[in-house]
């Protein structure tokens, strides 16, 4: 399994926008790609901006690939995008599961 790990951020004011066109454009594309098993998308105040990082999880690189195109370590943006970040990774990181230990039910209710 593969880790896709990508970060931005956005003023406070624009944070809700953010996450619900994150939902409607990258997350949406992830989670229709064959070979996505889930994406986490994870925010946190950092000074005075709000950190928005994308972790999404894949069968293999080719998964990834299949997402990413050719060169998957480039992110990938979206129209809109540049209306609401203030900051953006140009890059995504990838990394190789080695161990996989989750509690049964330890997502229900968060969606």
């Amino acid at each position: 399994m593969i880790v896709r790990r990508w970060r931005g951020a956005v003023r406070p004011d624009d944070a809700e926008a953010y996450l619900e066109h994150q939902r409607a454009t990258g997350v949406r594309e992830y989670r229709s790609t064959p070979g996505n098993r889930g994406v986490f998308v994870l925010h946190r105040p950092v000074g005075n901006l709000v950190e928005v990082v994308t972790i999404s999880l894949w069968d293999s690189m080719d998964a990834v690939r299949l997402f990413a195109g050719d060169r998957p370590e480039v992110a990938m943006f979206y129209p809109g995008d540049d209306e609401l970040l203030v900051e953006k990774d140009s890059f995504a990181e990838h990394h190789e599961v080695a161990d996989l230990d989750l509690d049964p039910g330890l997502l229900d209710g968060h969606a």
